[in-house]
């Protein structure tokens, strides 16, 4: 049997969202509720992957439909399009994850050159019925016939010229009946047909393109920046017209059950009289406070709200809510889980639970590790001098610094360059998403706290400040004037997404209170309701989670700090960061030693600089597990460049000079080469071809680690020896480290024992890791270099080479250097920690790789069985949030 693909809204249910789309589940759920809902149907999101795959609809679609319509037909006793009193309905995309903006919707599908009429005489308002015409044939000329929408924006600012006005309430029914033939012309002469009087026709062309725009190029670059699946594909939502634009007792607004931006409860929303949704989501006209509906419409207002408490007493969360009024009836029209703030979402959580709504296992659900880190980012100096240019609606918190643009190419061009942009615009659109993605921060001069500007920003944590009115911004001629002062493309602003102040210049920043908090220095008792927040939930993460939580650091003072955030330890200690800046010297003259007597000379020198660092660090980690990674990269990352050395070499020869050192060193850069160092004389290799190497370092820990201990202290250090491929290279290995331990012990008078393990870093690593274990005592996966290993490519190399067009493409959803490929490095890893624990059951498993930090591979890490993650210090309390969400 052939599964349907069209539901009515009451055959629908909220748990429905993978078939029928976020929106359409949610309508269906409304209606269940009994709330005022225009009566509609759905078409699943399995039609629109059909559609996807094979360009054509589903054969069965059209009867389906037809029936659906019939239904709707005798519901509201009017047939689609009729001439004498019109069924009109909405074609609206409805993915399972909301993607505001991003896809396509048309509205008053039915109007035709007849219908209007009669629309009119209905009505009672001509002006009403040929605007619905006009915005018709403009929604579906830009969505459905793919026309410039200037075409027709261009028609409507000139036909507002001669009229001098600026607002579209002053074109009467004649200026707009003359907008509609315009309009007309438009659409025969970009697309060579007339525009279709079919209101079936209408429907079938509109949800073709509505299915169609789920692969449009901003649908795209949204999916891949929310990490939304390609593959789900759109649900179309029909829903009979509901009309805010029929007079002064009519409008639209968006309403939420608490502030997105700050999570506090309350009246927050927008309403706009004698309008439509698009106008609102737009920002083209200002809205009102939804609280001023009380005024305007005391008993729709009394209604909404007793709406707005049922909702969120139903879905337990914050709820976005859409609306219309249609001559005092209130129409809802969508609702959906809203998109907030990072605040917003603590203080949310932690509250529903304070209200008996939800548990406390639930609300560390609600939060994520990217929202904590958004939390993290520092806000601007209270006490700073400013320059305040204006004052607007701070519609997504952060503090934002940069050269003003204002074209969201300008956005993309400048941050390729590396500078960070502000992008300032009357309002955004959803073709404006490669400049906000690019850009630190967004301002616009109209639109409010639902505007789309708003909400695309909430959702990818970007600040924005909206509806600056003061600002006047021209962007013709690339400027802003606002109270007598003049901005141009490329002066710096500051903007405060909290408080939506706009300064003039670059403003100072100041640790978050978050930070703060993390660091020790603000108790969570102090008052803050946000730090309060989060100590709670990760107090609770802390107390469900199974992973550890380590460090990577390489200094006493990362050390210490990554303790402060909640670090269990140290992961990854990279000895070969201590041969930088001062001590290359050293390292250079062991690399070019001849003799042995020089490379012991050198080792010597080497060995109580290390000593030194290693105290410092198993000092700040006293108590906790200290894995010292011996050093890994290939020598040549120890000298200058060939090209360096070689200009140097041949301009003194030149000259007549002697080039000296230079030409030694060029020697040895000469010797050392390699085609591709990353797969050379690196890691376990260099220990096992430069004697003494390994020892050295081994000595400097296990002499660090015997003064501390003779000082009372409990040094816990772990050694681990990188790239290794096959065990007969551990035990090598192994043995020397174990020999030195023993010596400095009995020299010392103190046991330091050291347990001894390797790094997985090559895919022969992991699938003979159980080979491996037999002389090893802890695994740590280097998912970096197991990437790099398992793709066959050079991170370096590749990442501005080509990894653009393979997002671009889809071959990745996401780089594989930020979050974990479970298909390919994920089986290797969860391969290693299998064989590995077959042969030694109690083997300490974790994780050094940048994807320690990361959320999703986080949980992909809790689920393979490894027994910590190691990321770098300012990620801990994210790696700790997550790991309890994974708990759970």
């Amino acid at each position: 049997m052939v599964p349907k693909l069209v539901y009515d809204f009451a055959e629908g249910n909220k748990d429905m969202k993978d078939l029928l789309g976020g929106k359409g589940a949610n309508l269906a759920e409304m209606t269940n509720l009994g709330l005022p809902v225009p009566p509609g149907f759905i078409i699943s999101a399995e039609a629109c992957k059909v559609f996807l795959t094979t360009g054509a609809m589903p054969a069965e679609l059209a009867d389906e439909i037809d029936h659906h319509v019939a239904a709707l037909e005798q519901k509201m006793g009017k047939k689609l399009g009729q001439a004498d009193d019109p069924l009109l309905v909405s074609v609206r995309s409805g993915a399972k994850f909301s993607m505001p903006g991003m896809m396509e919707t048309v509205l008053n599908v039915g109007l035709n050159d007849d219908s209007v009429n009669g629309l009119a005489h209905q009505s009672g308002n001509p002006r009403f019925a040929w605007d619905a015409y006009r915005r018709l044939i403009q929604m579906f000329g830009k969505t459905v016939l793919d026309m410039p929408g200037d075409v027709f924006e261009d028609a409507i600012e000139a036909a507002k010229d001669a009229k001098n006005t600026t607002n579209d309430l002053d074109l009467d029914a004649d200026d707009l009946r003359k907008l509609v033939d315009m309009f007309k012309t438009a659409v025969r002469d970009h697309t060579g047909r007339d525009f279709p009087q079919d209101p079936r026709e209408q429907m079938d062309l509109a949800i073709a393109a509505v299915f169609g725009s789920w692969n449009s190029e901003r649908a795209v670059l949204y999916r891949r920046q929310e990490r939304i699946p390609a593959d789900l594909g759109t649900a179309v939502n029909i829903c009979s017209m509901v009309f805010g634009n029929l007079g002064m007792d009519s409008g639209t607004g968006v309403a939420f059950t608490r502030d997105p931006s700050s999570g506090q409860p309350g009246v927050y929303g927008d309403y706009l009289q004698n309008a439509q949704g698009e106008d609102v989501v737009a920002g083209i006209r200002n809205t009102v406070p939804l609280a001023d509906l009380e005024q305007i419409d005391k008993k729709s207002y009394d209604d909404l709200m007793a709406i707005m408490a049922k909702l969120e007493g139903h879905y337990r969360d914050l709820c976005d809510i859409e609306f219309t009024v249609e001559r005092g009836k209130l129409w809802m029209l969508q609702t959906r889980v809203g998109k907030r703030t990072a605040g917003a979402a603590f203080r949310i959580a932690t509250s529903l639970v304070d209200e008996g709504m939800i548990s406390i296992d639930e609300a560390l659900q609600r939060v994520t590790g990217a929202q904590l880190a958004q939390l993290m980012f520092p806000r601007f100096d209270a006490d700073a001098e400013k320059h305040l240019l204006t004052k607007a609606i701070g519609a997504s918190p952060g503090a934002a610094c940069g050269k003003v643009v204002f074209t969201s190419a300008a956005a993309v061009e400048a941050a390729k360059r590396g500078e960070k942009v502000v992008l300032v615009r009357r309002e955004t659109n959803p073709d404006d998403l490669h400049g906000m993605i690019a850009a630190q921060g967004i301002l616009t001069s109209r639109g409010g706290k639902t505007s789309h500007a708003a909400v695309v920003a909430r959702g990818m944590g970007k600040t924005c400040v909206c509806g600056a009115e003061e600002l006047r911004v021209d962007i013709s001629a690339k400027t802003i004037q606002v109270n007598g002062t003049s901005v141009s493309e490329g002066d710096v602003i500051s903007i405060d997404g909290t408080t939506g102040e706009v300064f003039l210049g670059e403003v100072p920043v100041v640790p978050s209170p978050v930070v703060q908090y993390f660091e020790g220095t603000l108790d969570p008792a102090s008052g803050d309701d946000l730090v309060a927040s989060v100590h709670r939930l990760i107090s609770h993460a802390d107390g469900v989670r199974r992973l550890e939580v380590r460090t990577n650091a390489d200094t006493g003072d990362d050390s210490a700090r990554a303790r402060r955030f909640g670090a269990q330890g140290i992961g990854l200690c990279r000895t070969e960061h201590m041969f930088l800046g001062e001590r290359r010297e050293a390292i250079e003259r062991l690399i070019l030693a001849e003799e042995d007597a020089e490379r012991h000379a050198a080792l010597a020198e080497l060995e109580p600089l290390q000593r030194e660092d290693f105290c410092e660090i198993l000092k700040a980690m006293d108590g906790q597990p200290v894995t010292i990674r011996l050093i890994d990269p290939p020598l040549h990352e120890f000298l200058p460049s060939m090209e360096e050395l070689a200009v140097k070499v041949a301009l003194a020869e030149e000259r007549g000079e002697d080039p000296g050192r230079d030409a030694t060193l060029l020697a040895a850069v000469r010797r050392l080469h390699e085609q591709n160092p990353m797969l050379g004389l690196r890691g376990v290799r260099l220990g096992l071809v430069i004697p003494g190497l390994f020892a050295m370092q081994v000595r400097a820990i296990a002499s660090a680690a015997a003064r501390l201990k003779k000082q009372g202290l409990d040094p816990r250090p772990e050694i681990m020896i990188p790239l290794v491929g096959a065990v007969q290279e551990l035990e090598l290995a192994r043995d020397e480290v174990a020999k030195v331990l023993r010596e400095v012990s009995e020299a010392e008078g103190v046991d330091v024992h050291s347990p001894i393990g390797t790094m997985i870093e090559l895919p022969r690593a992991a699938l003979t890791a159980g080979q491996i274990a037999e002389s090893a005592e802890f695994f740590s996966f280097g998912t970096n270099d197991l990437t790099q290993t398992t793709w066959g490519f050079s991170r370096d190399d590749v990442e501005g080479a080509f990894f653009s067009c393979y997002l671009e493409k889809g071959i990745f959803a996401v780089s594989p250097f930020e979050s974990i490929d479970t298909d390919g490095v994920g089986a290797l890893v969860k391969i290693g920690a299998e064989r590995g624990r077959e042969t030694r059951p109690d083997l300490k498993l974790g994780v050094c790789g940048e994807h320690g930090g990361d959320p999703d591979s986080i949980h992909f890490f809790h689920q393979v069985g490894l027994d910590y993650v190691s990321c770098s210090p300012f990620r801990v309390p994210v790696a700790r949030l997550e790991a309890g969400r994974a708990a759970l």
